[in-house]
């Protein structure tokens, strides 16, 4: 005979409360997910690739910014912004996607590092008609090919740190840092990951110094100002069509004419565009100019249209165009 037990209703309920005390301490910000990995959100592919690089086996990365979006239009979703609060780190660069930065801010994650404050930054590129220059400014107002620097304020602070691989590598320092914070048990592993990145993103950048130390023309044109960080670090004037901002409004009549007299003058024979964003405008010029177009891609996502599968083989992929456009192979 099946005997039935009554459990009193007391008892009942000090389980049920009991559970979801052990539930919130396992799930809650700063106590890390429940197979012991921390729980790192970062706020776009570059910041992403940082967090996986160094956290490895030891963190669950969710990035904010979905593949083939461009990270300047991200927009959050309520789901989303409740679990930032949830993070045991957040990675990020402020300046990229005013959402993130309200978010960030507003999240209360102790564990939070803004990856430009690890670096300095600079105001690349002036409003000139509406457009920007960048050069590889040698303190003179003219960079060391003879181009007149063109270095004033006029769109703020240039957020494109990643693109300069030894800046990549300051911020890589201070993340490595902020996770060790975050997880004292792992610090010599985070510690390790993050020389070991060191040392990736310094042979890379060994390779852009040495692969274009000799070269026909230092001008390249592209649609987005994403570049001034590499053009300065490697001796380089980037031209852009748009300015810091990828799709910053339509380009005036005599902005394009003084892009088809620089690229006369520079012998630039390529006009770059992006893998995110319309490449119609460079195909334009590049029509009107008589030259070629090609990607150089600012990494601010991973594609299937990307030219390699993380950060590194991209911007191997983006110094192979670039030495073909300069004449440096």
């Amino acid at each position: 005979m099946n005997v039935r037990r009554h459990i009193p209703t007391a008892v009942l309920a000090g389980a049920s409360v009991l559970g979801v005390l052990t539930l919130s301490a396992c799930s809650g910000s700063g106590g890390g997910k429940a197979d012991g990995k921390l729980n790192v959100t970062a706020s776009f592919y570059p910041m992403e690739f940082l967090a996986q690089e160094i956290g490895k086996d030891h963190v669950q990365v969710t990035d904010l910014t979905k593949p083939g979006t461009e990270p300047h239009d991200l927009e959050l979703s309520p789901r989303q912004t409740a679990e930032l609060g949830e993070s045991d780190a957040i990675v990020y660069l402020k300046g990229v996607q005013p959402a993130v930065d309200k978010a960030v801010q507003q999240s209360g994650v102790e564990h939070t590092v803004d990856a430009a404050s690890l670096t300095r930054l600079k105001k690349h590129g002036s409003e000139v008609d509406g457009h920007d220059h960048t050069t590889g400014d040698n303190g003179t107002g003219h960079d060391e090919h003879g181009h007149e620097g063109h270095d004033h304020e006029g769109d703020g602070d240039d957020p494109h740190i990643w693109l300069d691989p030894a800046k990549l590598a300051e911020v890589a320092k201070g993340v490595g840092k902020t996770f060790a914070d975050a997880d004292p048990a792992h610090k010599a592993d985070y510690a390790r990951n993050t020389d070991d990145l060191v040392k990736k993103l310094t042979d890379l950048d060994k390779k852009f110094q040495d692969g274009l130390k000799n070269k026909k023309s230092d001008t390249f044109i592209t649609t987005h100002a994403a570049f001034g960080y590499l053009a300065e670090r490697y001796g380089l004037t980037e031209e852009a069509i748009n300015g810091i901002d990828p799709e910053s409004g339509d380009v005036s009549g005599s902005r394009m004419k003084e892009l088809q007299k620089l690229a006369k003058d520079h012998h630039v024979n390529t006009v770059f565009f992006e893998t995110l964003t319309s490449p119609a405008m460079a195909r334009t010029l590049a029509k009107d100019l008589g030259v070629k177009t090609d990607v150089l891609d600012p990494i601010e996502g991973i594609t299937e249209k990307s030219r390699g599968k993380d950060y590194v083989q991209v911007m191997e992929a983006n110094l192979a165009a670039l030495q073909k456009a300069l004449g440096a192979k």
